[in-house]
């Protein structure tokens, strides 16, 4: 999975609608929720039509990554979510209201489990954590950064639940700026996601319809380190792909960088164009040629 998905799309995994016309979205990755988009009494229904896509639309170059998001532990639904889907071989469970790094453990292990059961490659199957959900989960986002947690794939957050947990009658500033809580939950899942080595994923913009201020808060996401953006609505994933896709300009650089220290190996640092360029510099650059 050396590509980073920009676009992280839910498709709601009890609508056959929704499901057929998923691989055309233009998403780098699928999101099979049987979440939040699966009512009480189809969740049983929901993992059977997972299990079924998965089954018949098996990962290929060129195509979507596809991931399945679980139910939370605390509704006792996550092992029979897990027991459905991991035999059609998803790149990853996306976990969510994830209480810390102990439950992603938690879950690893089963997931372990169900691999060796399905013939699966032993840590094939990736996690990423939904690490803000509840107060005491956004407090203990920083402790993923030392977690040995070899299945983490990458964090990301959310403000809806967060928002409700703690009682917020905004989330955002007249201005569009994130309020307080919210900046300090988003900023550590960023700073967290970088020490950890694992993909950072900026939460979504609710109003789908709102395609300019997307683009402007998928921009900020961005520039601001962020390597993916989640998404509610097929309309969002072509926005979200443009704002996170490097230009020509940043694309040149990287390349004059890495072929650079090509020239030089084992240079610390070296000047080009009056600037001087250090190591942090070309992992910079190589990660950007990688997502391109």
């Amino acid at each position: 999975m050396s590509f980073i998905p920009r676009s992280w799309l839910f498709i709601p995994a009890d609508s056959e609608r929704k499901l057929a016309k998923a691989g055309d979205t233009g998403a780098h990755a699928l999101i099979l929720d049987l979440e939040d988009a699966v009512a009480p009494d189809r969740k049983q229904q929901g993992r059977a039509m997972a299990a079924q896509w998965l089954h018949a639309n098996p990962a290929a170059p060129g195509m979507p990554q596809r991931w399945v998001r679980i139910n939370a532990v605390d509704t006792g639904l996550w092992h029979d979510d897990l027991a459905a889907v991991i035999g059609g071989g998803p790149a990853g469970i996306m976990v969510p209201k994830a209480a810390g790094p102990d439950e992603i453990a938690m879950i690893g292990a089963a997931i372990d489990a169900l691999e060796a059961a399905a013939g699966l490659a032993p840590g094939q199957t990736r996690i990423i954590a939904l690490v803000s959900e509840t107060p005491r989960a956004a407090i203990a986002i920083p402790a993923y950064g030392t977690a040995q947690l070899p299945r983490l794939a990458g964090l990301t957050w959310g403000a809806e639940d967060l928002g409700a947990a703690i009682g917020a009658r905004r989330k955002r500033t007249a201005q569009g700026l994130w309020t307080d809580a919210f900046r300090l939950v988003r900023a550590q899942t960023l700073l967290t996601a970088h020490a950890a080595g694992v993909w950072a994923i900026d939460t979504l913009h609710a109003d789908f319809r709102d395609e300019a201020g997307l683009a402007r808060v998928a921009g900020e996401a961005a520039a601001d380190g962020f390597a993916g953006m989640l998404a509610i609505h097929p309309a969002q994933v072509a926005v979200i792909n443009r704002a996170f896709a490097p230009d020509e300009a940043a694309l040149a650089e990287a390349r004059a960088i890495v072929a650079a220290f090509a020239a030089q190996p084992d240079a610390g640092a070296l000047q080009i164009d009056g600037r001087m360029i250090d190591r942090p510099h070309l992992r910079a650059a190589q990660a950007l040629l990688g997502m391109a």
